[in-house]
């Protein structure tokens, strides 16, 4: 009785780190939907968590971001007024990544020091910990992408991106479960293969929501289900070699997701039809997807609005969450 009570405690802590990894995905995509992820054109790991705090100062902080292809192309003529709007939220989106590396790493040092957490689980904990530091690495490197010669980042990038948030956001949850609802019996080993793939589905089709986002996709065939009367993108097969369209021309990029939605919607009902002794789970799962589809034709449908396109983005994120419980209640 003594051991579950710190145990459970460790369990809420790694599901509030969760939930901030959850709201930094979030805070990332309102970022990049405002155009101002490039707005910090240094990365400072420690002294960069203090703005501009006078004239001066944001003076020099806008006459860097004017050195950028942004600014030329797409920005000249900004005040320094709409610059603080664009900077402010690249600003708050790295310090909630901050925020999230001292909500990890502090606890971890108290409850290790405590004893509630097994001396088996410290390099665990410690993996975590250096995935969310290389995660960070993940996001400059992303961010110098669009310093040089391109108005935005890499697509490729992006996606790399958000593809470390979401590994290390489904590693801490499963962590987190272990923690909260710890296995006293095996008898549903074995059956966990399907959730397993359909987490690997949902992931990728993350992965091309990015894509589609670092090609602003979403702006072009704003149709459903056709895309402007057609089955696919007009011409969509024109870089060399073939195959590089997949990744570099919009239309197609689009096309890629929407197929990838109608494949997960398909898996999930195959889900909840197989997952008998877990129908709780299931029957998240596949709500949050049918929520997920409406979302996104929605988005699609009113060309990418923020309210819309943000609620899009964090309900993908629910799926996921979802379907690594639903992992987790079969594993």
């Amino acid at each position: 009785m003594t051991e579950a009570k710190p145990s459970r405690a460790v369990g809420i802590w790694l599901l509030a780190v969760a939930a901030m990894i959850a709201a930094m995905v979030l805070v990332g995509g309102l970022t990049r939907l405002t155009g101002s992820g490039l707005s910090i054109t240094e990365w400072h790991p420690v002294t960069g968590v203090i703005p501009p705090l006078d004239h001066a100062q944001w003076a020099a902080e806008f006459a860097r971001y004017k050195h950028i292809p942004q600014y030329r192309l797409e920005n000249r003529g900004m005040t320094l007024a709409e610059f603080q709007g664009i900077y402010w939220w690249e600003w708050a989106h790295r310090l909630l990544g901050r925020l999230i590396g001292f909500a990890f790493l502090v606890p971890f040092i108290f409850f290790a020091w405590r004893g509630d957490i097994p001396r088996a689980r410290y390099s665990q904990m410690i993996l975590l910990f250096l995935l969310g530091g290389l995660q960070a690495v993940v996001g400059w490197w992303m961010v110098r992408s669009g310093l040089e010669t391109r108005v935005s980042v890499s697509q490729y990038r992006l996606a790399i991106h958000l593809g470390f948030a979401i590994v290390l956001l489904g590693a801490i949850l499963y962590v987190a479960l272990e923690f909260l609802r710890p296995k006293i019996a095996s008898s549903q080993k074995g059956n966990a293969i399907f959730p397993l793939i359909f987490i690997v589905l949902v992931f990728l089709q993350m992965l091309l929501g990015a894509l589609v986002a670092g090609l602003h996709a979403g702006l072009i065939y704003n149709s459903w289900p056709s895309m402007d009367g057609r089955f696919m993108p007009e011409n969509p097969f024109f870089h060399s070699p073939w195959w590089i369209d997949f990744f570099e021309d919009p239309g197609l990029a689009q096309f890629d997701h929407r197929i990838g939605a109608y494949i997960v919607a398909a898996a999930a009902v195959a889900l909840w039809f197989t997952s008998r002794s877990t129908r709780k789970t299931a029957s998240l799962v596949l709500a949050l997807v049918a929520l997920q589809i409406a979302l996104g034709i929605l988005t699609l449908l009113n060309q990418v609005p923020i309210p819309l396109a943000a609620l899009h983005q964090i309900t993908a994120v629910a799926v996921y969450c979802a379907a690594v419980w639903h992992f987790y209640e079969t594993a």
